[in-house]
């Protein structure tokens, strides 16, 4: 006998038992409060205990939005919204909002505006009016640390996803639930997974502008990463390649129409009915058996998931040996028409640029290394392998070598722009860095030593970070470039302490310059030089005496201490810049070039602090003194050469090569 009921109430068995075991605490993203304070005894305290305690309520009644104004016969009202995820269940709209509004009373305990994000909700007061008002900042970005393969159709893919998935859920009337999700079929066995959403209160015209404004920050939020998320107060969207939110993932829908009530199904006349004994006694069982194999099936999916992704590991490992990566001496002296001064892009310390083209017509830069170095023929494959194998967006990608002789040759991406100082010191093309891209390029450079640092296997340690080793792609994207150079070439050390300094005066720290101490806060110094230096558009070598400051580090000191820091700007600038973001940047460079490493912060939280307006930086002070050539012993250096522009397209800079220190 079959009853209709029977696998609708196995599948809602099944699902229930599912989806408990997804349960789980809410979990926090990030907060914002405005520094704008107020009394603890004052109205505006207990509009705001009592608004809290409104939304707390009215999350138990199983709404996803709620908006509230307490006070508001005072003159000190507070208005106030949550909003939880399209898909999250009722229990955890409620748990959310409850957890939310006991931290936001603690982390914001005095402030008159502010926000706080979880995956599952939002909460979010004002001492102004919020309602139906669109708010794009406070914002948050966040991004999955995983790579693309092809990141220039994935991009494609994933924006004209959420550009339709965007107007699809700005579409509903204000009062009903503007969010929707997607799933898009990328490959054979692989989905993309995407989600938006608004708050209720908006029209259909500013949900759309604000989705819109959220994913016009793809480019700097997550170009070419798995996954990644654009929050503002007033809607989100998030996207990555597994299924994050609850359901089935499709384009946005009306809300579903309410099933019919308990008895009112119908059937076929003579039916007979099945006892509640019998039905139990089935489903239980199949209930089980189906939980189980469910279960089972997803060991077997992330074994295979973990299986496959140590074998893609060891493909890598195969594909980048010796034999893979050397090029003929022929093969490269063909490409750049035997080394013609033509085809030539740079020199620096480590050796000449040239720009090549392969038979198979991929453009390539060759850099031949000056007959210094050091290293054997076997060290200097093996330093070469293991810095092939570094891959990162933001990282100048070797292609390869060429070991012939005395020949050692280096074979790297062509990058077409040029690199940074190209554009930032020239006085016509330095109109074409406009804010967004200064930003870009800045943000990137944080995300390619961060990388270098902490997540790469090799941990380099840079050492000559500066505007000539920073290549611009086609999109303006910047690449560091000579990363692994003091392994490939042989300088003696890549940590610690050393007799032999290779670096750029008025990139180098004060303790590396003057003792041979380096470290990683060596390089963060050089990086907060770098920013100062595209903000100001001036270059900090040849900075020349300003109202006071010997150099562009003591400059930018004076204004930030003066409470004039905007005037640090690039007049080419004008007015189209984002204050925040400036400001953020400004206060960033200068932690950076602290006298004392200890005081400077990590790449990793300059990374954070880039791409969240929630974090909180110290105060800085006054910045370590700039080394300029006067200051050392001219007995201690070798004739003047540089010691590190590696890539093409640079200029020579006066560079210490070597120093022993008194």
């Amino acid at each position: 006998m079959n009853s209709p009921s029977l696998p609708i109430l196995v599948l809602s068995m099944i699902s229930f038992l599912c989806l408990t075991t997804h349960a789980a605490d809410p979990v926090y993203l990030t907060h914002f409060c405005k520094n704008t304070t107020f009394p603890q005894n004052s109205f505006y305290n207990s509009s705001l205990n009592s608004l809290f305690s409104s939304l707390s309520s009215n999350a138990t009644r199983y709404l996803e939005f709620y908006n509230a104004t307490s006070g508001q016969n005072t003159s000190d009202p507070v208005y106030g919204i949550f909003l939880c995820r399209g898909d999250v269940i009722a229990d955890m709209c409620r748990t959310c909002v409850a957890t939310s509004t006991k931290d936001l009373a603690s982390k914001c305990s005095r402030e008159r505006v502010a926000v706080i994000w979880y995956d599952e909700c939002m909460i979010r007061y004002s001492n102004e009016s919020i309602i139906s008002t669109v708010a794009v900042r406070p914002r948050v970005l966040m991004y999955n640390e995983q790579n693309i393969s092809d990141p220039d159709g994935f991009n494609r893919l994933l924006n004209t996803t959420l550009i339709e998935l965007a107007r699809q859920a700005s579409n509903f009337p204000i009062g009903v639930k503007k969010y929707g999700t997607k799933e898009v079929k990328m490959s054979g066995f692989q989905n993309l997974y995407s989600l938006v959403q608004c708050t209720p209160d908006l029209s259909s015209t500013d949900c759309n502008r604000c989705l819109q404004a959220a994913i016009n920050l793809l480019p700097r939020c997550c170009d070419g990463k798995q996954g990644g998320r654009v929050i503002f107060p007033s809607c989100n969207f998030r996207y990555e390649l597994y299924p994050f939110y609850r359901g089935t993932a499709t384009a946005p829908t009306p809300a579903p129409s309410l099933p019919p009530p308990p008895g009112s199904t119908t059937g076929s006349k003579g039916k007979s009915k099945i006892s509640t004994t019998t039905i139990v006694a089935i489903v239980v069982p199949i209930s089980v058996t189906a939980v189980l194999f469910i279960l089972g099936c997803c060991c077997l999916i992330r074994r295979r998931k973990k299986y496959n992704g140590a074998k893609g590991e060891n493909a890598v490992n195969d594909i980048t040996t010796v034999e893979s990566l050397q090029f003929d001496f022929s093969t490269i002296e063909a490409a750049t028409k035997k080394f013609s001064d033509d085809s030539k892009l740079g020199a620096g310390g480590f050796g000449e640029v040239y720009k090549g083209t392969l038979p198979n017509g991929q453009e390539i830069a060759v850099k031949r290394l000056s007959k210094s170095s050091r290293q054997g023929a076997e060290q200097f494959k093996n330093e070469v392998v293991l810095v092939a194998k570094l891959q990162h967006r933001n990282l100048t990608r070797l292609l390869g070598f060429c070991l012939e002789g005395q020949e050692k040759i280096l074979v790297y991406e062509f990058v077409p722009n040029k690199s940074l100082d190209n554009f930032l010191y020239d006085p016509t093309k330095h109109e074409q860095l406009n804010w967004s891209t200064r930003y870009k390029i800045i943000a990137g450079i944080a995300r390619g030593t961060q990388y270098l640092h902490q997540d790469s296997r090799l941990r380099i340690i840079h050492r000559d970070l500066k505007a000539s080793n920073i290549l611009l792609d086609a999109d303006m994207n910047p690449k560091i470039s000579d990363f692994g150079m003091a392994r490939i070439f042989g300088v003696d050390q890549t940590q610690g302490n050393t007799s032999r300094i290779v670096g750029t005066y008025g990139y180098m720290s004060p303790e590396y310059a003057m003792r041979g101490e380096f470290s990683v806060k060596s390089d963060v110094y050089s990086f907060g030089v770098l920013i100062l230096e595209i903000i100001s558009g001036k270059k900090n070598s040849t900075f020349y005496e300003s109202d006071g400051a010997e150099d562009l580090l003591s400059y930018a000191w004076m204004h930030w201490r003066d409470g004039t820091a905007l005037d640090l700007l690039d007049p080419v600038l004008g007015d189209s810049y984002s204050r925040d973001e400036v400001m953020r940047c400004i206060h960033i460079g200068l932690l950076c070039v602290q006298e004392d490493p200890a005081e400077r912060p990590t790449m990793g939280s300059i990374v954070l602090t880039l791409n969240s307006y929630s974090v909180t930086l110290a105060a800085p002070q006054q910045p370590a003194f700039f080394i300029r050539k006067t200051d050392m012993s001219t007995k201690d250096l070798k004739p003047d050469q540089s010691t590190s522009n590696l890539m093409p397209w640079s200029v020579n800079e006066a560079s210490i090569t070597e120093l022993h220190p008194r």
